[in-house]
């Protein structure tokens, strides 16, 4: 163990944080549903909406407390290099009239200290602001909700493109090791003169189609592991595995029969919806500030005076004074300020409102359309199933009429494609069951 090569404390401590960041205790395989859970967790993009919510609860705070007791004191200390000299009319000390004398007040040194307490006691756009705050709250919320749904849908995606991928290589390699056997008896029978050249070469080019295929395959499969990965914040380097299958999944979606079409649950139209709500509450704000405000005060200071500093001493004296007060602001006039900003927030609404109409409608037809094309897609995967069993029937068909002699190279290489094209439809037609299904329910956020 690492940890049992380090003698330190601080290099134990140091190794254990590198650990904790670095590793994490990344799971060394995951199903669909762990790898979400995970992502929920650990995905930059969640993390950085977390974040966003997090200053929304601390900006809930700050709301709160502009309407709660605010105390404020400071210290001052001044040193007068050359005190001020004021005229006073010489008369007032016997003095001739029309002279002046000069004459300088206080000490060359003050020190001042206050301290004061502010209460608002009425203020509309306060009263407003504090009732906004669960709204912004819940907003904060959604947004965080739409960032978790287009991760999920993400990390769905990413997860099924890998099993496709990782099935082609699958399928491909098993039509390689068919077709290099079939290789090695063709040119067995051309070197005994009972078949073309023509045959052989036809062979090795289907071979040589399916190589390309495969290499891109396995660089498909990378890539999406690769965003797999980076979707569910882990190393690029780290090895992980899948552990459900591209079939396990298409048979769990495609079973799935029972699809509430309930979609005011979306979170568009949430979001619409909070728009609409945000938008209303401007329009009071706005429309607040045209209310005066109260507030209260209480203060108190001591100062202190003095030709050397003597403050810090005992006998020097201090001279105190308090009061209380409240403070009416009303405003008067703005040259239609007011007035203007109030109208600019009630056309705001106006057009939330009529966005939230328009975002309820796109979504009734997008659901409309995944309802479709989830259908389509189920009906497809049972399609290309009778359509795979038919290709396998004629491909068989074709080897032994071409090994009797009965047809030639073109009619093999014909029937061995159409076996290829039926089981790249077969695994497309698992990946649209799969990605419909979360399409739709992700526009119905339906949370099964």
């Amino acid at each position: 163990m690492l940890c049992e090569m380090i003698k330190t404390p601080i290099s134990v401590f140091l190794v254990l944080i590198h650990f904790y960041l670095s590793c994490q205790d990344i799971p060394n395989s995951f199903t669909l549903n762990s790898a979400i859970e995970w992502g929920m967790d650990y995905n930059k993009t969640i993390q950085k909406s977390n974040l966003e919510l997090q200053k929304a609860y601390k900006e809930k705070w700050k709301t709160i407390s502009i309407g709660l007791p605010q105390i404020r004191a400071n210290l001052s200390y001044q040193n007068f290099l050359e005190q001020p000299v004021s005229l006073i009319p010489a008369e007032f000390f016997g003095g001739t009239k029309g002279d002046y004398a000069e004459v300088v007040f206080g000490t060359e040194q003050t020190a001042i200290g206050f301290a004061e307490i502010n209460q608002l006691l009425f203020d509309g756009t306060y009263i407003i602001g504090v009732q906004g705050l669960k709204h912004y709250i819940d907003t904060a919320k959604n947004v965080l909700e739409k960032s978790q749904i287009e991760i999920k849908k993400s990390i769905i995606i990413a997860y099924v493109n890998t099993l496709v991928a990782e099935e082609n290589i699958s399928v491909i390699e098993r039509n390689l090791s068919a077709l290099n056997k079939n290789l090695k008896e063709i040119t067995a029978v051309y070197k005994n003169g009972f078949s073309e050249e023509e045959d052989v070469e036809q062979i090795k080019l289907t071979i040589s189609k399916l190589r390309t295929q495969f290499k891109y395959a396995k660089e498909s499969y990378k890539l999406s592991f690769d965003i797999l990965k980076l979707l569910l914040g882990v190393e690029l380097d780290h090895k992980v595995n899948l552990s459900d299958s591209l079939e396990y999944l298409t048979m769990k979606n495609l079973n799935y029969e029972s699809i509430d079409s309930n979609y005011s649950n979306n979170i568009d139209i949430r979001l619409a919806e909070n728009k609409v709500i945000e938008e209303k509450f401007l329009f009071r704000l706005e429309k607040a500030k045209g209310l005066p405000s109260l507030s209260a005060f209480l203060n108190g200071s001591y100062v202190g005076n003095s030709n050397e500093f003597t403050f810090t001493d005992k006998e020097q004296k201090w001279f105190g004074s308090s009061a209380f007060g409240l403070r009416l602001e009303v405003p008067i006039f703005s040259s239609f300020g007011r007035h203007a900003k109030s109208q600019k927030a009630k056309l705001s609404l106006q057009q939330a409102e009529k966005n939230l109409t328009e975002v309820k409608s796109k979504v009734y037809v997008e659901m409309r359309k995944a309802q479709n094309n989830f259908n389509l897609a189920k009906e497809n995967y049972l399609t290309a199933i009778d359509n795979l069993k038919l290709a396998e029937r004629i491909e068989k068909k074709n080897i032994i009429k071409f090994f009797e002699g009965v047809s030639g190279s073109f009619q093999l290489t014909q029937a061995q494609q159409q076996l290829y094209q039926a089981q790249q439809s077969k695994i497309q037609s698992m990946r649209a069951v799969i990605i419909e299904k979360t399409n739709l329910e992700n526009i119905l956020n339906n949370k099964n």
